[in-house]
């Protein structure tokens, strides 16, 4: 077998032969300049044994590249297919579940060989049975990446003809429809995954285009036929954890950018409050050595670098724990989602459908690798860490509005005449109360399944689904934070603000004027949170001129 290096440098000579119709010898380094010049369709990213990290997932979801599986991904996925088929072969097929056996209570019941491929194509029509709002497009690519990467570990004995199906989907950005509910979160998440494949024998629902439409028409414009699944293929597919994983990976990256907007906020309001600095002194938090609070901390202090304000004699002794004791806990929901990390790069690297398959050692083992536990408790911790910050946050919009430290009541230069910011801080706190109601663990529920066969369910795809409209409202009221200190500093008049707080006010203004009379407030809420969240990380804002 030919080692990885050697194949991708075969593969890249291969490719420049077809274009100059010779054989040219290449220096090292052209060849790493190609490497790193490669375009779409010219050099696909090769999916290898190779771990993923949080950061790979996302590129690919957000650059969807074509792909391709690499020699020793090819190697591993056939080896596999031929160990089982093998297995079968031998003494008339012994049960093994899930692959001649019916499933879940059924587990006892054996399926002639003659049966095999409609047994499994039978499993995918049955269990589709999804419900609800339709999985985000985002989320749906980071399903399908997720289970290939699954898949190309080479313990589910799937054909490697299936996986090519599936990477022949990426290619053509045809993403099956998935409805979000369904899934209890053990023996995998089977409706929803249903539903991710049931485009490959030829049913469901494609969005092409941004239009949808059924799988059949897709497959005939793409001239694929429908495949017929072999033993144990259909199962493979559908059980594992990957509505639940996509769920986690990218509700991931957008707590990543939420914490940092919490963190640029929180310091825009302190500006605007004319608050006390001490609390964010490092010496402060070394001594309790709670790595996220030193971390909040640092970058409070980061974006108060340079201001005139914070030198102004303060009135006040201490400020209100929201302010004070921001540290704390934004740096108690950054230690949460440092934990969630580690969970989630395992199981992006994980095998998680039943049975699997060892041909090393020539085992078939039944366990329980599909159960969401993981996944489900991380997601409960992430939504609780979510919460918070949106709690604090709209504590420190409630106190901006209470017409102290020198700024009128609810932030309007006419109080009584106008309402000013009053009732962007009644939305704040409707969606943090319901994101109390959310917070309750779904993963502490339980409802057993198939006849009690699967008496013990992780209600993790709950914990996803609930954990995303979390994020929605930890957003918004984050944004009607962001527009009451644009607004208090504002009517702070005269120069002095930290500099970088300064670019983030002038790249705001830019989109969401300062208000001297009341005016219709739910676009300009909705836009704050657009300028906040559409891609752009808060510090670009002050290292890019150009933004601000």
């Amino acid at each position: 077998m030919k080692s990885k290096g050697s194949t991708q440098r075969d593969r890249f000579r291969n490719f420049i032969d077809s274009i100059l119709e010779k054989q040219i010898c290449f220096e090292d380094k052209v060849r790493e300049r190609r490497q790193s010049h490669y375009i779409r369709g010219v050099k696909p990213h090769q999916l290898t044994s190779a771990a993923w990290n949080l950061q790979s997932v996302w590129a690919l979801v957000e650059q969807q590249p074509q792909i391709e599986l690499s020699e020793d991904v090819i190697l591993k996925v056939e080896r596999c297919r031929a160990f089982l088929e093998d297995l079968l072969s031998q003494d008339g097929g012994r049960a093994i579940y899930g692959v001649n056996t019916g499933f879940g209570d059924l587990a006892n019941t054996k399926v002639g060989e003659g049966e095999l491929s409609e047994l499994q194509k039978n499993l995918l029509i049955s269990h589709a049975c999804g419900v609800g709002d339709e999985v985000p497009d985002e989320v749906v690519r980071a399903m399908l990446l997720l289970k290939i990467k699954a898949l190309c570990q080479g313990h589910s004995g799937v054909k490697r003809e299936t996986i090519d199906r599936l990477v022949a989907h990426w290619n053509a950005d045809l993403f099956p429809v998935v409805p979000s509910q369904g899934s209890l979160g053990a023996s995998g998440d089977l409706a929803p995954l249903s539903h991710l494949v049931l485009p490959l024998i030829g049913q469901g629902w494609i969005r092409k285009n941004g239009v949808t439409v059924t799988a059949n028409e897709a497959l005939q414009e793409q001239n694929w036929n429908p495949l017929s699944l072999g033993a144990k293929e259909g199962l493979a597919l559908i059980n594992g954890t990957q509505l639940m994983l996509a769920y986690a990976v990218m509700s991931m990256k957008r707590l990543e950018q939420i914490a940092d907007w919490a963190d640029a906020v929180c310091a825009w309001s302190l500006e605007a409050w004319h608050g006390r600095i001490e609390p964010f002194d490092p010496e402060i938090h070394q001594v309790r050595n709670q790595s996220g609070a030193e971390l909040v901390a640092n970058n409070v202090l980061d974006w108060l670098k340079g201001s005139e304000w914070q030198t102004i004699p303060r009135s006040q002794v201490q400020d209100p724990y929201s302010f004070r004791c921001a540290p704390q806990v934004h740096g108690a929901s950054r230690n949460a989602l440092d934990f969630a990390r580690v969970v989630l790069e395992n199981e992006i690297n994980a095998v998680t459908d039943n049975p699997l398959i060892f041909p090393e050692s020539g085992k078939v083992l039944s366990g329980g690798n599909f159960h969401g536990q993981p996944l489900a408790l991380q997601m409960e911790s992430l939504a609780l860490a979510a919460h918070e910050l949106a709690s604090i946050s709209e504590r420190r919009t409630f106190k901006l509005l209470s017409g102290r430290q020198g700024l009128p009541p609810f932030l309007t230069p006419a109080p009584g005449l106008n309402s000013g910011f009053m009732i962007p801080q009644y939305t704040a706190a409707s969606l943090v109360s319901q994101n109390k109601q959310l917070c309750t663990p779904n993963a502490a529920d339980n409802i057993d399944s198939s006849n009690g066969q699967e008496d013990h369910v992780s209600m993790g795809a709950n914990s996803a689904l609930k954990l995303w409209k979390i994020l929605d409202n930890v957003e918004q009221v984050l944004a009607v934070e962001c527009m009451t200190a644009a607004q208090a500093c504002d009517l702070r008049k005269g120069d002095g603000m930290a500099p970088a707080l300064h670019a983030l006010q002038r790249s705001l203004r830019r989109n969401v004027p300062f208000l001297e009379r009341d005016a219709v407030m739910q676009p300009l809420m909705m836009a704050t949170k657009h300028w906040m969240f559409s891609s752009t990380a808060p510090a670009d804002f002050s290292n890019n001129p150009t933004q601000s």
